[in-house]
């Protein structure tokens, strides 16, 4: 690649083969990624929104409307599209939902960008006016919020069923709402806040949504260690094993030197005596459930079996840190150290054959503060969907009580939003104004999409919201079933305030790191930063998909 020349002579700067674009050319090559991948998940959004389904290299199939599982298994090699599955990652991890929102904002954000682009408006300028945009848009933000806490059981509820509306699960999504909360219920502090890691999903497939049930305990998907185990133990007094249950193998370079008949029967009887030993030290704790990390020897399991004491091995790490605080026990790192206070209590430890597959349910634990979701649908791919949308529900509850407040749904908060940002433009007289106005606008897309997505007249039904917002009712907001401009808040479609200031951070600050390139270097070999051509530019699609 030249760079310039000296007498006549080209000057090499780049390895052969590297593609670059720069300035305008570089910007719109970004600015069409970032916004077909927003309008890849578009159509997903809201009550109304339809499913993807995914197909991978070896047949695999996802079906899904959720917006951060389409993008992590659209394999998108696009860097500047790759940006915008980071705003999707980011939305999930910190709040669990509003993926779809975010991705659809920041693409829209970028679309008006362009137009003010072609306006010969400088990048700079518009990621200036976005800044000041994004920050009364938050300040609004909070001022619209509505208090909320633990108490507030319907609306929790409501959140819940908001987060669940439009996915698979929406048919069950009271039963499962209420599942929800009173899960979240149990594993709150003191202070109301939850922390999602303490309510374990545990999905099953065969049965029906609505037998979707909350087991005050923890269900492992492992069966009892030996046959002769009891299969029911109540007042179960539960010891919870790091170590394993058996003798440790030598090391690779030791050996065990035996000479007679005499010398083998002695090593024999003395590894037996080892192995009674550790059943003798859990016998005299007193606990009559075993459940361990690692591995436990056969005769281990007859001894143990025939103390009529249940025990499960290979229990996963996660399980085993749930198990401490639903059965209030101590995980032990050397049976030595095993007593009566390390045991953990519950009211049942059972196996039960679910789906043709046994299952170890430890529950009725006093105050357990960590329970199991087990969920149950259909098909492999029904329960798959259903776990997504109860993470989603979860994770909304959480985010509304970690900040106290919700906001009404429905696009009310982003018509209440986008009518203040324009008064806000008027006191700005340079070209930041324009900027100010395109975010206005495009925050508007989430009720323009929830619109289309039902099916009505987009520009109808915005027109309804913005007068009705003109009247004072700042709640009113869309009814994707029947049209109808509603008060969010009565009907019960409330987010969390929490998912809502994170897109606005995550999509405006994508968009301002998008703008700000205008060179794209991009090394040989590497087709991924090449002009959009046709389809999804740069995008490895899911198999045969073409997307």
């Amino acid at each position: 690649m030249t760079n310039g020349s000296f007498q006549g002579q080209p000057i090499f700067i780049l390895p052969e083969g590297t593609l670059r674009t720069r300035g305008k050319d570089a910007q719109r090559n970004n600015i069409a990624a970032a916004r077909q991948v927003a309008d890849a998940v578009r159509s997903t959004l809201g009550p109304k929104g339809m499913d993807k389904m995914l197909v991978d290299s070896i047949g695999d199939v996802v079906i899904t409307n959720d917006g951060v599982t389409i993008l992590k298994e659209m394999k998108i090699e696009h860097p500047a599209a790759k940006m915008m599955v980071e705003v999707a990652k980011t939305q999930d991890e910190s709040v669990g939902d509003g993926t779809t929102s975010a991705v659809i904002f920041a693409g829209e954000l970028l679309k008006r960008a362009e137009d003010l682009l072609d306006q010969e408006i400088h990048p700079t300028v518009i990621t200036k006016g976005f800044l000041l945009a994004k920050a009364k848009a938050l300040e609004v933000l909070q001022k619209a919020g509505i208090a909320i806490s633990i108490k507030d059981e319907a609306l929790l509820e409501q959140i819940a069923s908001t987060a669940m509306t439009g996915k698979a699960a929406e048919k069950a999504s009271p039963e499962l709402a209420k599942i929800a909360v009173a899960a979240i219920k149990r594993v709150a502090d003191q202070k109301g806040q939850v922390s999602v890691d303490d309510i374990k999903l545990e999905k099953k497939a065969a049965g029906s949504m609505n037998e979707t049930t909350l087991i005050d305990g923890i269900v492992i998907d492992k069966e009892v260690a030996h046959s002769s185990m009891p299969k029911k133990v109540t007042d179960a007094k539960i010891a919870l094993l790091e170590a394993a249950m058996e003798i440790k193998e030598l090391e690779s370079d030791a050996k065990i030197s035996i000479d007679s008949p005499e010398k083998m029967q002695a090593f024999l009887n003395e590894e037996e005596k080892m192995l009674k030993d550790m059943v003798a030290r859990v016998k005299s704790a007193g606990a009559t459930v075993v459940l361990c990390q690692k591995g436990i020897d056969d005769t281990v399991q007859h001894y143990l079996a025939k103390q009529g004491v249940l025990a499960a091995r290979r229990v996963k790490k996660s399980d085993m840190e749930k198990l401490t605080k639903a059965s209030g026990g101590r995980i032990v790192s050397s049976l030595r150290d095993l007593s009566a206070d390390d045991l953990g209590f519950a009211g049942l430890v059972e196996e039960r054959k679910v789906s043709g597959e046994q299952m170890i349910f430890i529950e009725k634990c006093k105050s357990p503060k960590a329970v199991t979701i087990l969920l149950r649908g259909g098909t492999e791919h029904v329960v798959d969907e259903l776990e997504r949308a109860m993470e989603d529900a979860i994770k909304g509850i959480s985010s509304a009580l970690e900040l106290g407040k919700i906001v009404p749904g429905g696009g009310a908060v982003e018509i209440g939003v986008s009518r203040e940002l324009r008064k806000y433009a008027d006191s700005f007289k340079g070209r930041e104004q324009l900027a100010i106005l395109a975010f206005a606008d495009a925050i508007e897309i989430i009720p323009r999409s929830l619109a289309e997505n039902a099916g009505f007249d987009p520009i109808d039904k915005l027109a309804n919201l913005r007068a009705e917002h003109d009247r004072g009712n700042t709640r009113a907001g869309l009814d994707a079933f029947t049209g109808n401009v509603q008060d969010s808040i009565k009907v019960g479609v409330i987010e969390p305030l929490k998912i809502k200031l994170q897109a606005i951070k995550s999509a405006g600050e994508a968009a301002e790191m998008i703008l700000r390139i205008d060179d794209i270097i991009s090394a040989g070999g590497s087709k991924s930063a090449g002009p959009p051509a046709g389809g999804m530019p740069g995008m490895g699609g899911m198999g045969d998909m073409d997307y």
